[in-house]
């Protein structure tokens, strides 16, 4: 995934993220920060968000059923992975995969798992914490080995 993909995907979940929250298009665009004129033009297929205004919709409706389904529950990471191509630094424990995730592999504790939803890779050390994330399995690949040596 790239910032354009990342941007269609937002666009196309736009009008059903307004609608889940009951918000009118005048309410919505305010809470967002873009004309009313524009937010109807996005969801009619004629405008287009930017990444800036994909990224903040994406945050302030972060626990949106609509936003979970699309990018798999943490959407923070996925934004972070695409903005940075490959995110790595201190990142925060997590809950170890159990809803979102699929185990590829695993040694000496360490576990590559690949989102369901969002498709994207990443490392957990032995109490999961996130070591770095990719959409690029041969880069996680490289890292795990690093990693497990």
């Amino acid at each position: 995934m790239d910032k354009r993909e990342f941007i269609n995907l937002i666009n196309n979940k736009l009008k059903l993220i307004r609608i889940e929250n009951n918000f009118s298009q005048e309410k919505m665009s305010e809470i967002v920060g873009i004309s009313k004129k524009t937010l109807i033009e996005i969801e009619k297929g004629r405008s287009s968000l930017t990444w800036a205004g994909a990224v903040c919709i994406a945050t302030l409706f972060e626990h949106s059923e609509i936003i979970q389904m699309t990018f798999g529950g943490d959407v923070d990471e996925v934004i972070k992975t695409v903005a940075f191509t490959h995110y790595d630094t201190n990142l925060s424990k997590t809950l170890g995969g159990k809803v979102w995730w699929r185990q590829l592999k695993e040694l000496n504790g360490y576990k590559i798992q690949q989102n369901i939803l969002s498709q994207h890779y990443r490392i957990l050390d032995k109490e999961n914490h996130r070591i770095c994330c990719s959409f690029e399995l041969d880069e996680i690949e490289l890292r795990f080995k690093e990693t497990t040596k």
